[in-house]
C-alpha cells in the first residue's frame, strides 16, 4: 500500500466522505523538506558548531549589552524603525512611513514624538536564545497589551490589526534592520576610503539587496500570560508555576518552527506543525509530553466537542477547509496526540541530548498527520526516531 492510500483509508476510517477526504490529503500533505538537512552541511553543523547559522546575532548581542545600560525598549526602539512610529490604522501606506521602514529615511521628528508606548516598558525582555539550529534573538513583552502592540508594529507595519486571544508568540521573519544596513554602510565606507558618495553608496546598496543575511533578521517575540490562553485554574496550578510554564512552553514553541524552517525550509499555519511544536514546548517544560495539556491548547479538551475560540481554529488553513473536514481533523488531532504521548512514556527521560531531540524532530516532521494518527502511530515514531539516530551516529 503506498502512501496516499494508506492516508486515504485513514481520513475513511475517521468518518471522512469523499470531499472531506480531498481537502484533507491536500491540507496534511506534508511540506517539510527533510533532504534539505541530510543533503546540506545543516546536520554537520549543528553537530559542530550552531552559532554559525546565525549573522544577525553579532548586532542583536549589541542590542542586549546596550540594554543593560539604557533598558530594553530604548536599546531596540533606536534600532528597530517601527517602534518609533505610532499604531494608527493607515499609517503602513503614508509616504513617510514606507520612506522610513522601506528606504531608511529619518522618521519626522513629529511622529517620532507619539511613537509607540508600551504599558510595561520596564519589564520587557531581550536575550540570545540557543536552538538546535542555531542562537536567535528573544523579545519577551511585559504584559498582553504590549505583547499586540509589539506584534502590530514590528509584524503587521504598525496598523491596528485583531490579534486572537489564543495568539501570545510568533517568529518575525524577513525584517528588514536598518541598523544592520548602516553597518554595513559603515563598514563599508571605512574599507573604501575616497569612494563614499552617495552615489557610490547607492550603486553598492544595490548589490547589498540580494544578500538578505546581511539585513534581514529573524526573532521570537513572546508575550507572557498564560498559553494558549488557558489559565492556571483550568489546569490547576497554582499562577506563578503556570506562568513559568506558559514562558517555557511558547519559548520552545517558537524555536521549533525556527528550526522547521532552518532545517527543512518549512514553517506553517497547520496543524502539524503546531502538534510539533507543542510537543516541544510542553516536553522542554515538564520533561515529558502531556497529551490533555495540548488538547485543552487546542480546544479539544472536551472531545467530541470542540471549544471554540481554541488555537486549532487558527490553523483551518487558506482556503479554509469545510466543515466536514474540520471535524476530521480533530479526531486525527486527538489520535497523533495520544499517540505521541505513547511514544513519549517509552523514552521518557528528564534530560534529553540535544541529538535526541534533533532525531524526534525530524521523525515528526517525516510523517504526516494521518501517520501519527494511526492504530500503529507510536510505533512509526519510534522507528523512525531509530532510524535518525543511526543516521547522525555515522556521521
Amino acid at each position: 500500500m503506498n502512501v496516499q492510500q494508506f492516508r486515504t483509508e485513514i481520513l475513511q476510517a475517521a468518518g471522512a466522505i469523499s470531499s472531506e477526504v480531498e481537502e484533507l490529503l491536500t491540507y496534511n500533505e506534508n511540506h517539510f523538506k527533510l533532504e534539505q538537512l541530510q543533503e546540506s552541511a545543516c546536520l554537520d553543523v549543528f553537530l559542530n558548531d550552531v552559532s554559525a547559522f546565525a549573522p544577525q546575532i553579532e548586532a542583536w548581542k549589541d542590542y542586549v549589552s546596550d540594554s543593560e545600560r539604557v533598558g530594553v525598549y530604548s536599546a531596540l526602539k533606536s534600532r528597530l524603525v517601527q517602534l518609533q512610529s505610532p499604531i494608527q490604522a493607515g499609517i503602513s501606506t503614508t509616504q513617510q512611513y514606507q520612506s522610513v521602514t522601506r528606504k531608511g529615511a529619518v522618521l519626522d521628528p513629529k511622529i517620532a514624538r507619539s511613537s509607540l508606548h508600551l504599558k510595561a516598558e520596564n519589564h520587557l525582555k531581550l536575550w540570545i536564545h540557543p536552538t538546535l539550529a542555531g542562537a536567535i534573538p528573544v523579545i519577551v513583552a511585559g504584559c498582553r497589551e504590549d505583547f499586540i502592540a509589539l506584534y502590530q508594529a514590528l509584524a503587521k507595519r504598525n496598523e491596528p490589526v485583531l490579534v486572537p486571544a489564543s495568539m501570545g508568540s510568533c517568529i518575525i521573519s524577513g525584517y528588514n534592520n536598518w541598523d544592520r544596513v548602516n553597518r554595513y554602510k559603515h563598514q563599508w565606507q571605512a574599507q573604501h576610503p575616497g569612494q563614499t558618495t552617495e552615489t557610490e553608496w547607492l550603486v553598492e546598496f544595490q548589490q547589498l539587496i540580494p544578500r538578505k543575511t546581511h539585513y534581514q533578521d529573524q526573532f521570537i517575540l513572546l508575550s507572557s500570560g498564560d498559553y494558549s490562553g488557558v489559565s492556571a485554574a483550568n489546569l490547576g496550578l497554582p499562577e506563578a508555576e503556570w506562568t513559568a510554564y506558559s514562558l517555557q512552553i511558547r519559548l520552545e514553541h517558537e524555536c521549533t518552527h525556527y528550526c522547521t524552517r532552518r532545517f527543512f525550509n518549512s514553517i506553517r499555519n497547520n496543524a502539524l506543525d503546531e502538534l510539533i511544536a507543542d510537543y516541544m514546548g510542553i516536553v522542554a517544560a515538564l520533561g515529558y509530553y502531556r497529551s490533555d495539556w495540548f488538547l485543552r491548547f487546542v480546544g479539544l479538551e472536551a472531545f467530541p466537542v470542540y471549544r471554540l475560540g481554541g488555537r486549532l481554529e487558527n490553523y483551518r488553513g487558506t482556503p479554509q477547509i469545510s466543515d466536514g473536514a474540520f471535524r476530521v481533523l480533530q479526531i486525527l488531532v486527538k489520535q497523533a496526540a495520544e499517540n505521541l504521548e505513547r511514544f513519549d512514556q517509552q523514552i521518557l527521560t528528564q534530560d534529553r541530548t540535544r541529538s535526541e531531540k534533533l532525531a524526534i524532530l525530524i521523525a515528526l516532521a517525516g510523517l504526516t498527520l494521518e501517520e501519527l494518527a494511526c492504530s500503529q502511530g507510536d510505533k512509526l515514531i519510534q522507528t523512525a526516531v531509530d532510524h535518525t539516530l543511526r543516521s547522525m551516529s555515522t556521521r
